[in-house]
């Protein structure tokens, strides 16, 4: 499983699984099929109008839409959807910028006018190979915007740690997390599975300089604010489920 490592403005480190060639593909696929599907009508629509002696601009009109829609498709999807076409979004893969960021217009613009070398000249290979040989799995349009695609599920359920058990051997780092209550540790769950689902790394900064201030303390060396709430996660649990025992 590869991933990259995106530190963010706010100095979160956060891991991302990369999406690898296969998604890509199967993405790419499922648009093309989208774009298949809609010849398809566009062929049935035409045949209905060719008995028409006056059918011929409105076909050439509908032409002319077609490949619109065909060239600035990846472009118009990837701004609007947050960094997915139809495909991405099926295959749960999205654009994202390598300094932790949504991708700005002018990214988006690189990624698809390099298209033409990725694809269109290449018939494909050169993306297919650039993604295959680079380290965060970029082809030739991403290495020049500074973007790649990632996973968008979650790698972590965290909806299982919540309440979850803790080895008995397990040393709490926060012995001030008593605390907090029950509704807090909840709620802090909550924060990191919003996360999970929207990549808002702002709300797991601002809820871990909250709780930093209500305990008191501060980050241990090497850890982060998303690695601070799992701890107090961990902490809270051990140290209730210490308490219930005796």
């Amino acid at each position: 499983m590869q991933t990259i490592r995106i530190t963010t403005s706010q100095n979160i480190d956060i891991d991302y699984e990369v999406a690898g060639v296969g998604e890509r593909i199967l993405g790419r696929l499922i648009d093309y099929g989208l774009f298949i599907l809609i010849l398809i009508l566009g062929a049935i629509v035409g045949s209905m109008m060719s008995s028409d002696s006056d059918s011929s601009p409105v076909i050439i009109v509908l032409i002319v839409i077609y490949a619109v829609l065909y060239v600035f498709y990846d472009l118009v999807c990837e701004i609007t959807m947050n960094g997915q076409s139809v495909g991405k979004r099926v295959m749960k893969i999205k654009v994202i910028s390598l300094n932790g960021a949504r991708p700005t217009i002018s990214q988006y613009l690189l990624r698809w006018l390099f298209r033409i070398a990725d694809f269109t000249l290449t018939s494909d290979v050169c993306g297919l190979i650039s993604v295959a040989v680079t380290e965060k799995h970029q082809r030739v349009g991403d290495l020049v915007a500074g973007t790649t695609l990632i996973k968008t599920s979650p790698r972590t359920q965290i909806d299982r740690l919540v309440f979850a058990p803790v080895a008995d051997t397990y040393e709490p780092v926060y012995k001030e997390v008593t605390l907090l209550t029950d509704r807090d540790i909840t709620l802090v769950h909550d924060v990191l599975t919003n996360y999970l689902k929207t990549g808002n790394n702002v709300i797991v900064y601002n809820t871990a300089e909250r709780i930093k201030e209500f305990l008191s303390v501060s980050l241990q060396p090497n850890m982060n604010s998303l690695q601070f709430l799992q701890t107090i996660i961990k902490d809270y649990n051990h140290i209730v489920a210490q308490a219930d025992a005796l």
